[in-house]
């Protein structure tokens, strides 16, 4: 009996997969296509942006990337704790929370039929389809489409809550998990878009390390020595190893290059309790862990912000190609 029902549950897991596979897949062709648009209109009095006052140039425009727990343009309960405490303690910054990672057409899963049916009854399906189009997005063989779908919905969203193309104002991808695929392969379309100077901070970021990040100022790596999640995506990706055969790799590049700071949050762990963005863990310093993600996350936009503001921002270049070396200018 106990054989036979782990049997049932694997075969449904798999019929499950095998459905979201193809599900994630149709999503991204139909927008390819151009059978269906993106959509741009929000929700009833969600704003476009929320923070500082939209009258006034911002010192930055920040851009929250969820994790698989996304299925609404509302904030997740603990991505809305971020966006909260950036809101709260970056005054002068406007912040965009409702951008669907995990959509190339920007339709949460919340308010449909069937995606609401499973809701009810396996809740689990939602997570299991948003894992799957992050490994979606990571294959090369859909990875550009994705990308560009996703720059673009994102340069969208930044032009609705008032970003001027070319002026110079800073462009942060916040991203936590997952979003981590989904930011560093929305740069190179969003850039082209905005010539906006863009700096990439994930939070446990989980990603393939296969795009390119030749348009981004730098990548701050908030990560933990109990994050097995975040740390899980540096096995499983090749182009994450630090070895000579991978040594090319557009993630590699960018860290020779000098483009990616680590700043170590142990013991934060990547869910639950002890998580990056917990109110209730401490750590050593007797800052929670909400704190003291929230403090390295404004202490990369202001550092990014001040250089902007001068004038003081690097033109991004190109990294070294595939032979290792820098093109011509």
């Amino acid at each position: 009996m106990t054989e036979a029902l782990v049997v049932g549950v694997l075969a449904a897991l798999g019929t499950v997969l095998v459905v979201e596979a193809i599900l994630a897949r149709h999503e991204l062709l139909v927008y390819a296509t151009g059978w269906r648009e993106q959509a741009r209109e929000l929700p009833d009095g969600l704003p476009y942006a929320r923070g500082a006052d939209p009258d006034r140039p911002p010192d930055a425009y920040v851009v929250y990337l969820d994790g698989i727990g996304k299925r609404r343009f509302r904030d997740t309960r603990d991505g809305g704790r971020l966006v909260q405490a950036v809101i709260a303690r970056g005054p002068t910054l406007r912040v965009l929370g409702q951008v669907q990672p995990y959509s190339p057409l920007v339709r949460p899963l919340v308010g449909r039929p069937v995606w609401d049916w499973f809701r009810r009854r396996a809740g689990i399906v939602l997570f299991l389809h948003n894992v799957v189009q992050t490994f979606v997005a990571a294959d090369r063989r859909y990875r550009p489409l994705y990308n560009d779908a996703v720059g673009a919905h994102v340069a969208d969203q930044l032009r609705l809550a008032g970003y001027r193309a070319g002026t110079g104002t800073l462009v942060v991808l916040l991203c936590y998990s997952g979003g981590a695929q989904v930011a560093t392969g929305a740069v190179r379309e969003l850039y082209a878009q905005l010539r906006a100077p863009i700096v990439i901070v994930t939070v446990g970021g989980f990603h393939s390390g296969t795009n390119d990040l030749a348009d981004a100022e730098h990548v701050y790596r908030l990560t933990s020595g109990a994050d097995w999640i975040e740390r899980f995506g540096t096995v499983v990706f090749p182009a994450r190893w630090r070895s000579r055969v991978t040594r090319r790799s557009a993630w590699n590049r960018a860290v020779r290059a000098g483009r990616v700071t680590d700043v170590d949050l142990s013991p934060a762990a990547h869910i639950g309790a002890g998580s990056y963005i917990s109110p209730d863990a401490c750590a050593p310093d007797g800052r929670t862990f909400l704190d003291r993600t929230t403090d390295e996350v404004l202490r990369a936009v202001r550092r990014h912000a001040d250089a902007s503001r001068a004038g003081d921002v690097r033109r991004p270049e190109p990294l070294a190609d595939r032979s290792g070396r820098r093109p011509a200018p």
